[in-house]
């Protein structure tokens, strides 16, 4: 069966998007590109649809890699998901394809209105809604006039977060979020829904036993020989129960979909969007973007966790991403008893990692232990483009054999190629104190709409990255930067996309954590953050770290061979702490398992036939390297002497050159290119 990217032809105009390849190839991560071979699964999709789609696919192909130019209503004709405006903009800012949505406004509408007694049930609820938030303004109001708003900020503060409680699911989702968006409210509102509970009274056993056998489609009895009577957590969406296999004796987690919750969701989601189509002006004002688009963004990942498919999917490919990391766990998931209202996942027996004297009880080493947490949350972020999305201490645990372990992934969020590129240059930018670009890195994002005039910002920018960076790079800390970044976003016309929201409060929540195990630990610290960054500078195949790699190794056109030096020693100093787990202390570990080994090296086969390439078809680089070799009048055999010493363990010469000898032609080729291209240039020049 073909596989074939099924939603780029969404956002489809002249070319297609970066995240995918011309030809039925896709470049980002299994998550980000559901392929058609799956759409079987998806009861979504009929086979007549499948068809139709990869008709639409190959013609989108063909017209767009031809040079073809497609008009606007051609692209919407195009749409497998018939979106709003609004749902096409969150896809091209985010630059990953969708395979199929659970979210958009239409299937909302029409989910809402079918139901009986619809029109009753959101006049009700509506009135419920304006009613009491109608109030609650009024209140602000009256504060505001008679001059004591700021006075009373921490009980009005107190007051929003028991509304939302009140209000129910819905909202104490929609407070969460907000705790995360300093675009939207105020930073001393935030820091008030930030303690915002998802803890709500447990329903009834006798419901979620129900649920489970239907899902299952047999007696409790017959599957588990025991369950626990109490639940081991609740909350607005769900509730979680412990169980053992009858089949197996293993002891598994099962998580249970509240009754009815999706009808609730649906309407209040219905009626979230109806009044922010009263609001849009105002966010066009101060966000930039319409307030319909914040609801859309809200709607889409609140329907994700509802379907607890969805989350076994992200629990795959977690388990995919770390399949050779020996420094984490990650729950397997039991498909075959687990469908859209129950997930039954491996228990996980752990640690909370907020406690340091159990930790350290277990024989487990806390430096290597924030070592192995960073290096998790660093993949996730800059390698995978898949990261947890509430990483806080109930979802993060210690295993007694030194791993952490991560469960409950119904919050994850995804990075594009495209946008992980931006960040990377966005950091380049920072290092180099180009603070206009970093404004227009800004806007790339999503941050700004476009056409947003950036000099204004471009000063607060800088004062910001300068007062972080005061006492030197080792005191750096997102929650400094952060606070000062949200008096920005709060003054100007700056929307957080939700994803970055989610990047924003997954880092200052494990950072948090690390701080209650190691107080004055430091992020950016030699040994922990830099060793990941140098590896992944100097082994990464993606065309833009590669890029940042040789603007690393040459400032002002002078190559830095101490540099280079620098970046080996600690990439092998990264894959040689990682090999193992850095968090195990073996002389004072007793009766745990043998700590797991895995010996690597530095592979830099890749990075060296990349330069090879480069050397021959590259004149610019070509010229600049003999320079750095002759450089002041002599030549540096003795730094290509030191480099080689450092790699030597690390590269099998033979297997290197006969890879770049099976590479030679199509370098050949290349170089001809390159220099035909070079003749006719200068040819044209002259003439």
């Amino acid at each position: 069966m073909e596989s074939v990217c099924t939603n780029c032809i969404a956002i489809t105009s002249k070319n297609l998007p970066s995240c995918c390849a011309p030809v039925n190839y896709c470049l980002s991560s299994s998550h980000n590109h559901a392929m058609l071979q799956r759409m079987p699964k998806l009861s979504v999709f009929s086979t007549a649809a499948r068809s139709s789609t990869l008709s639409s696919i190959k013609a989108a192909v063909v017209t767009t890699t031809s040079g073809g130019r497609r008009s606007s209503s051609e692209t919407n004709a195009l749409n497998f998901n018939k979106s709003t405006s609004a749902m096409e903009q969150l896809d091209i800012e985010r630059g990953v394809c969708v395979p199929f949505r659970k979210y958009t406004p239409d299937t909302v509408r029409n989910k809402v209105l079918e139901s009986r007694g619809a029109i009753l049930s959101l006049i009700g609820r509506g009135i419920e809604i304006v009613w009491s938030l109608g109030l609650y303004w009024s209140t602000l109001m009256y504060d505001f006039l008679v001059g004591r708003d700021e006075e009373v900020v921490p009980y009005r503060a107190r007051q929003l977060r028991n509304l939302l409680c009140y209000l129910g699911p819905s909202f104490i989702k929609a407070g969460q979020v907000l705790a995360n968006r300093p675009d939207i409210i105020r930073e001393d509102y935030m820091n008030e829904l930030c303690i915002l509970q998802d803890d709500v009274p447990p329903f009834p056993n006798q419901v979620a036993f129900a649920i489970i056998e239907e899902e299952l489609g047999q007696p409790l009895e017959a599957v588990f020989s025991k369950i626990s009577s109490q639940t081991i957590a609740a909350a607005s969406l769900g509730q979680v129960y412990r169980a053992t296999l009858r089949a197996s004796g293993e002891d598994v987690a099962i998580k249970v979909l509240r009754p009815q919750i999706e009808p609730i969701i649906y309407r209040d989601l219905f009626l979230f969007r109806t009044l922010a189509s009263f609001l849009n002006g105002i966010s066009l004002q101060k966000l930039g973007c319409n307030a319909e688009l914040i609801v859309d963004e809200f709607g889409e990942k609140l329907l994700e966790e509802l379907d607890y498919t969805l989350e076994a999917r992200n629990i795959e490919d977690f388990l995919e991403n770390f399949k050779d990391d020996p420094t984490v766990k990650i729950p397997r998931v039991y498909k075959q008893l687990s469908g859209s209202r129950v997930l039954v996942m491996e228990w996980i027996d752990g640690i909370r990692c907020t406690d340091p004297q159990a930790i350290k009880e277990e024989g487990i080493d806390i430096d290597g232990f924030l070592t192995v947490g960073v290096s998790a949350a660093l993949r996730q972020l800059l390698e995978f483009g898949l990261f947890h999305g509430d990483p806080h201490p109930g979802n993060i645990f210690a295993m007694r054999d030194g791993r952490i372990a991560y469960v409950d992934f119904g919050n994850v969020a995804e990075l594009s190629q495209q946008n992980k590129q931006i960040l990377i240059d966005a950091v380049v930018h920072a290092v180099n104190e180009d603070y206009v670009e970093m404004a227009n890195d800004f806007t790339r994002l999503g941050f700004l709409a476009k056409g947003t005039d950036v000099s204004p910002i471009v000063p607060a920018l800088e004062a910001i990255w300068q007062n972080s960076l005061g006492k030197g790079l080792a005191d750096f800390n997102f929650r400094s930067v952060t606070g000062k970044f949200n008096q920005l976003v709060y003054n100007y016309p700056i929307r957080i996309p939700e994803r970055f929201s989610l990047v924003i409060r997954s880092l200052l929540t494990q950072e948090g954590i690390c701080f209650t195990l190691q107080p004055d630990f430091k992020f950016l610290e030699v040994n922990v953050a830099y060793p990941y960054v140098a590896k992944r500078l100097l082994t990464d195949p993606n065309p833009a770290l590669r890029e940042r790699l040789i603007q690393v190794l040459f400032k002002d056109g002078v190559f830095q061979w101490k540099r280079l030096e620098n970046l080996i020693i600690l990439a092998k100093e990264n894959v040689a702490m990682m090999s193992s787990n850095p968090a195990v202390n073996v002389d004072n570990m007793q009766n745990s398992r043998k700590e797991r080994r895995v010996e690597r090296k530095l592979d830099l086969r890749d990075t060296i036939k990349d330069g090879a390439r480069l050397i021959l078809i590259d004149e610019g680089i070509r010229r600049q390297l003999l320079l750095a070799l002759t450089e002041d009048s002599k030549l540096h055999i003795q730094e290509l002497v030191d480099v080689y010493r450092l790699v030597e363990g690390d590269i099998d010469i033979r297997s290197v050159a006969l890879d770049v000898l099976q590479d030679l032609p199509a370098v050949a080729r290349d170089f001809i290119l390159s220099w035909s291209d070079s003749v006719l240039s200068d040819r044209y020049t002259t003439s």
